[in-house]
């Protein structure tokens, strides 16, 4: 599957920074992104290195010898895997102040985990995060909702074969990824934490019952949140605050980011056990707002949530060139405008709220309030 838009904006980048970043969760797609797009890299002057492959590896123990030389104004280097190697971003750093040429560098952990990048390469790096297949990308939303959007996951046509990739995927991230960044937790110890976040998606987050669950530190805790939310496993929502009388909740909210990972842990292989999940509203909540982020390209520090403690809330509340944009997310075929919803749109000073639903069409609330399907706000709002 071609994915162009991702293409396009690495052109762009490429026009500001000599070096552009495909950060991803991994088997997201990142190394065949960046093979279609050396395939039309013109001149065809690519040069392709792989950490993950020891002779590759072997060579970058001295990349002041093989890099120099491969840097030049018609040449492109890729390097994939990069958060197997972060001490190279200094060396990067001072090899595009002295050549021209450009640099790809692809992995799969965010720039926080990978400090060095963005401390190093300030000003000489451009980032882009590549996720899942999305609405925007696919027909099959059923599909996409229960199997999730990695490529391998969705694409095949057995929901068994999907149900199994997740689950290997899922050992693999556990057993190899994380020590593979520096982190020696016992794998079957962040399965377990993994296991109870499941119950907290979509709900505010309880680090100290989770703490006592487990028999670790409040401090631990909030590390091994820090790795999954830097892997690109969950997200962490925290909370707005507006300047008013109303008392407000300070604790953030956790959501899986891929719905099909989420289901796997679960053991929730079919539509119909989806469908019948106790919980089925959080779980729609969880996609529907990841689509609406995509959508929106809503950065880390544009998107919130907001609750105050006598139970007014809105899911969603995006700033985004310099308006309001709330969210709340039903999974009914006749949503309706609530006082909570009114009391949101008033005390935030929201632009508009939209209230997405899964239904294939969409109607006006109220003033500046609009019940919309996903579908069609995805591909028509």
């Amino acid at each position: 599957m071609l994915r162009t838009k991702y293409q396009q904006e690495i052109d762009v980048l490429f026009q500001i920074h000599p070096i552009c970043a495909l950060l991803g969760p991994r088997q997201v797609g990142k190394t065949t992104l960046a093979k279609q797009y050396a395939e039309n890299y013109q001149p065809k002057n690519v040069f392709l290195f792989d950490l993950e492959n020891p002779s590759d590896l072997v060579q970058f123990e001295n990349p002041m010898l093989i890099l120099p030389p491969l840097l030049k104004k018609e040449n492109l280097i890729i390097i994939d895997e990069i958060q197997r190697l972060p001490n190279i971003f200094p060396v990067l750093r001072f090899l595009v102040d002295n050549h021209p040429g450009k640099i790809l560098i692809l992995g799969s952990a965010s720039r926080e985990l990978i400090k060095q990048s963005s401390e190093s390469l300030a000003g000489r790096i451009g980032y882009i995060e590549i996720t899942p297949f999305s609405y925007q990308e696919v027909e099959n939303n059923e599909k996409l909702w229960l199997q999730g959007g990695f490529p391998r996951s969705f694409l095949t046509d057995s929901i068994d074969l999907s149900f199994i990739w997740r689950e290997n995927y899922i050992r693999t991230f556990l057993e190899q990824d994380i020590p593979n960044l520096g982190f020696n937790i016992p794998a079957q110890q962040i399965y377990k934490f993994w296991m109870m976040l499941c119950h907290y998606h979509g709900q505010l987050f309880n680090a100290s019952e989770i703490s006592k669950s487990l028999g670790v530190t409040d401090h631990m805790v909030k590390k091994y949140i820090d790795i999954l939310s830097g892997t690109f496993m969950i997200r962490v929502l925290h909370p707005w605050f507006e300047n008013i009388s109303k008392r407000q909740i300070k604790t953030s909210k956790i959501y899986f980011r891929d719905s099909g990972i989420l289901h796997a842990l679960l053991g929730i292989k079919t539509i119909q056990q989806l469908n019948t999940y106790p919980r089925l509203g959080s779980f729609w909540e969880g996609f529907a707002l990841e689509e609406i982020l995509r959508k929106y390209k809503a950065k880390q520090e544009e998107c919130f949530f907001w609750r105050t403690q006598a139970g007014a809330e809105l899911d969603l509340l995006i700033h985004k060139e310099g308006k309001k944009i709330g969210f709340e997310f039903k999974y009914s075929d006749k949503p309706k405008l609530t006082p909570s919803m009114r009391i949101a749109l008033e005390d935030l000073g929201l632009d508009h709220l939209y209230v997405i639903h899964p239904i294939k069409n969409h109607f006006l609330l109220a003033h500046n309030v609009t019940a919309v399907g996903l579908h069609t706000f995805i591909h028509e709002f």
